[in-house]
């Protein structure tokens, strides 16, 4: 099996603490900012940053529909990391400064694809429909926290 990945990020007109705190902001923020692609979203433990446990369904494409219940932990300043506890997911947000008022937002997942042709395909298509979710999702969160 090989590791797949999918990175995107965006520069937000908002000081990394503040885009930070709306990412690890499970309770209130981040419900808001999903796209269309995640449903059943629901705060299961905690509701900001370490210790959150959250879960969703992330529909990828019209058959795949993946059930995740994830793990927060934040590992060092400006990181979260949500892990799946249902499959080897792992995907790590970084926010860190980018000038004045501004940030640079990080998210990048991994998880192990499948062998074979089946995992050829899923290494060559998903991360580019993981990373236009995800830029979906960037999109929404710079226009929540941008004054």
């Amino acid at each position: 099996m090989a590791q797949v990945e999918a990175t995107t990020e965006r520069i937000i007109a908002a000081d990394a603490e503040t885009v930070f705190d709306a990412l690890a902001d499970y309770a209130g923020t981040r419900g808001k900012v999903l796209p269309e692609h995640f449903s059943e979203y629901e705060v299961r433990e905690g509701g900001d940053g370490e210790g959150t446990l959250v879960h969703w369904k992330l529909q990828a494409t019209s058959k795949r529909v993946r059930d995740c219940l994830l793990e927060v932990t934040e590992p060092s300043d400006g990181r979260l990391v949500e892990k799946d506890r249902n499959s080897s997911m792992v995907t790590t947000w970084t926010v860190t400064p980018a000038g004045e008022g501004r940030s640079k937002a990080v998210v990048t997942t991994v998880w192990n694809g499948a062998g074979g042709i089946g995992g050829f395909f899923e290494r060559t298509f998903a991360p580019k429909g993981l990373v236009r979710i995800y830029d979906a999702l960037l999109a929404n969160l710079a226009q929540e926290v941008e004054a």
